[in-house]
This record gives structure tokens, C-alpha cells and sequence, in this order.
């Protein structure tokens, strides 16, 4: 390397221009502790990306560090605001910017986390299923809500497939599968019958399931959305405060891209993404032990990076899973030991601290 390399790399990021200041990054301030290794060309900074900012900035900063040679920069994402709080201001609407009703809470649950992808296919569901059964497991009071009303996919991943009944104040009663309370529109009707639907209906039906559901005291309330940045998604934000989402993406850039949607649709009506989840990270193969990345690897954590929160986790694929979870057994109980239960577990681990569980005790597990 020549002595001038920090030269070219200081270069290359401030030909990058931030639109909201018409300056590269670098003379916008939003290159700090710029460190550049001139004898193997390792580059690290921290990037001050502020909540106005395009997301993309990070990713349009390592392709110019790429066209220099520099593949893998150590890239720290900070807000100069601090992190999201799950204080809310009324949502808006993205084109007239006319505010929304103002969400309210429920009575008797915490904390309400949406567990949301850009695309379908990605495992949401499977995340979804499996850290509620974590967190039950550990003690906490735990609902799981469905409103993925177009493919309800929880009764058969739960192996509940009842209709639930009617209380004497005529709520309904969830019903419950390893220590999680449920509810999906899969309970009330017929298992082939289509949800032909519009917006007015979907955002009837999740009124109903967070207002008139017996869910009793729940430390947390999952909600798991149907994939994209729709009707369901804006009709959750703008009837109940949502303590946070979980964006859930596989390596590959087509579900990267999808779920950066998603996420900064949650950043636009004020719910703070508390981290990234990576599904199908890589298939680990039970003799050898080697992995191999069949969708491609990274997804997750440049994900993360462009938008300045953890990567909660990157679960492998396994043998067995998916017969787990047609089965109606999620991996966390069907195979406690294997190494996707021990990630999500750890996934459910790290939500929590990210949720900031004020006044709930985790208990400790062997």
C-alpha cells in the first residue's frame, strides 16, 4: 500500500454525497475515528447516520470503498440522537403526513412486538412460533397474535387447530399451545377458505384480536405480520402502541432489500426495529459439520449496519425442521439441543434486553 492510502479512502467516502446536506460524507461530520491500515489497507470508522438520513448511505459507502479495493471495512453505525425509544407520536401518513389516531395500549400487556419481513418465505413464522415458546419457557407471560390473515400459518406450526370459545363478557378465548396464548384467523374459519379481503376488513379484524380477545395479563403480546408494508402493518401501528419490531430477512440481496423496506417503514410511523434476524444462515450438515451458504451470506448484518441496530442472530438450517413445524412441534421443543433452538433462544434473549423488559424478571436457566 502507499502512504496515501487513508488519502484515497478519505476520498472515496466523501465522494459519496448525503442529499440532505449536498456534501460527501466526510465533510458532512459523518466520518468519525477513520482508521486505515497502509501496509494491508484495513479500514475502520464509525458512521454518524442520523434518522433523516437515507439508510442506503452505509451500503453506497462500502461500494466506493470496494471500487478502491477495501471488500470489508469494520463499519460502525451510530445515531448522533441516540437510539429509538418506544415513546410514540401518532403515526403519519407517508403521502399527506395528516397524523393517525393515536395508539392506544391494552390492558394487562407490556410490551407488543411485531415480528415483520419485507418478503414472504423467509421464516418469519418460524421465528415467531419458536421465541414465544423460548420466552414461555423462561417464565414469561407470552401471547402470539396472527394477523398474516392472507397465510395464517400458526395454527399447523403450533398444532392447534380448535375454534375458540366465547367468555361470559362474549371475548374471546385464546386458545394455548407450550405456555403461549393464540389467536389467528386460522381458528375461525375454514382451513381452504381464502381471505379475499380489503383494508377496511383487515383493519376490523385486528381491532378485534387486540380489543376483544381475553388475553389477560401477558408480559408480551408477538404479533405475527404478514410479509410487506400494507394494510395490516399500518392498521397495527395506529391502534396500539408497538414497544418495537423484529425485521426477519435471509442472506440473500432480494430478501435484504425487501425487509430495509420494511424496516424503515417502522422508523417512518415511530416504532423502533430492535433488531435483525437472519433465517436459512447457511445449512450445517449433521456428519461433516461443514456449512454451505445456499442463499448467500452477510444479509443479515449489512442489514443491521445500514440501519444501525443488532443483528439478534442468524439461524441455520437444519434436518428436521421444517418436519418440526408441519408437525406442529417447534425446533426450541423438538430439539432443544440442535444448534437453530440454541440460536433462537438466543434470539428471544437478546429481543428482550433490546425491549428493555423493565419490571419483568427473567428467571435464570440451566
Amino acid at each position: 500500500m502507499s502512504s496515501s492510502r487513508f488519502a484515497q479512502v478519505e476520498a472515496a467516502l466523501d465522494g459519496v454525497v448525503n442529499p440532505r446536506t449536498s456534501q460527501g460524507l466526510v465533510v458532512s461530520g459523518m466520518v468519525q475515528e477513520l482508521t486505515v491500515d497502509e501496509a494491508t489497507g484495513d479500514t475502520s470508522f464509525v458512521f454518524l447516520l442520523r434518522r433523516e438520513d437515507p439508510a442506503t448511505l452505509v451500503r453506497h459507502a462500502r461500494q466506493a470503498l470496494a471500487a478502491i479495493g477495501i471488500t470489508t471495512p469494520k463499519v460502525r453505525v451510530v445515531d448522533p440522537a441516540g437510539p429509538a425509544t418506544a415513546t410514540h407520536a401518532p403515526p403519519q401518513s407517508g403521502v399527506a403526513q395528516v397524523p393517525a389516531p393515536g395508539p392506544m395500549t391494552v390492558p394487562g400487556i407490556e410490551r407488543v412486538i411485531a415480528i415483520s419481513s419485507g418478503k414472504g418465505g423467509v421464516g418469519k413464522s418460524t421465528v415467531s412460533c419458536n421465541v414465544a415458546v423460548a420466552l414461555a419457557s423462561r417464565g414469561f407471560r407470552v401471547g402470539l397474535m396472527d394477523a398474516d390473515f392472507y397465510g395464517p400459518n400458526i395454527p399447523r406450526m403450533l398444532g392447534v387447530y380448535e375454534r375458540p370459545g366465547i367468555d361470559a363478557n362474549k371475548r374471546i378465548i385464546p386458545l394455548e399451545a407450550f405456555g403461549v396464548k393464540l389467536m389467528s384467523i386460522g381458528f375461525l374459519v375454514d382451513r381452504d377458505a381464502p381471505a379475499i379481503w380489503r383494508g377496511p376488513i383487515i383493519t376490523k379484524v385486528i381491532q378485534q384480536f387486540l380489543h376483544d380477545v381475553a388475553w389477560g395479563e401477558l408480559d408480551f403480546l408477538l404479533v405475527d405480520m404478514p410479509p410487506g408494508t400494507g394494510d395490516a402493518q399500518l392498521s397495527l401501528v395506529q391502534q396500539v402502541v408497538v414497544n418495537g419490531a423484529v425485521v426477519v430477512t435471509t442472506p440473500q440481496e432480494v430478501a435484504v432489500g425487501d425487509a430495509l423496506r420494511g424496516a424503515k417503514m417502522f422508523e417512518r410511523v415511530n416504532v423502533p426495529v430492535l433488531g435483525i434476524v437472519e433465517n436459512m444462515s447457511g445449512f450445517l450438515d449433521p456428519v461433516t459439520g461443514m456449512r454451505h451458504d445456499l442463499f448467500g451470506s452477510g444479509g443479515g448484518q449489512r442489514l443491521a449496519e445500514e440501519l444501525g441496530v443488532p443483528l439478534l442472530g442468524e439461524v441455520p438450517l437444519q434436518p428436521g425442521l421444517v418436519d418440526a413445524a408441519d408437525a406442529g412441534r417447534p425446533i426450541v421443543i423438538e430439539a432443544p439441543d440442535s444448534a437453530a433452538a440454541a440460536m433462537l433462544r438466543d434470539v428471544a434473549t437478546r429481543m428482550v434486553e433490546r425491549a428493555g423488559a423493565v419490571g419483568v424478571v427473567m428467571p435464570t436457566l440451566e
